[in-house]
């Protein structure tokens, strides 16, 4: 069984017991969310999709941290002419774990 979810603007394929990183979340650290934009549901050979989400169809996870991603190194140059300029940027993330679909 695996949906797909709508969370914080980005979709993403979920089952049951995965953990997944997603853009940075207003919840504490072990707060429970629940999450009801879902988009598609697949359970064996039943598939619902939803028109634009599927009606009483709610995806329960639980915060696990708060976290940063990994450094993205941005750099411009313009060849022969000096011009070069190095940036960075680190993403702030929340892991979460997937405990049910329903």
């Amino acid at each position: 069984m695996y949906a797909i979810v709508d969370i914080a603007g980005q979709q993403f394929k979920v089952e049951e017991g995965m953990q997944i990183f997603v853009n940075r979340l207003a919840a504490e650290q072990g707060a429970a969310l629940d999450f009801n934009k879902v988009l598609l549901l697949v359970n064996k050979a039943n598939v619902q999709v939803g028109a634009p989400f599927v009606e009483g169809a709610v995806v329960k996870a639980t915060v696990l941290e708060h976290c940063k991603g990994d450094k993205v190194i941005i750099f411009k140059k313009k060849r022969r002419k000096g011009y070069q300029k190095k940036n960075g940027h680190r993403q702030y993330l929340t892991k979460i774990q997937i405990e049910s679909i329903a």
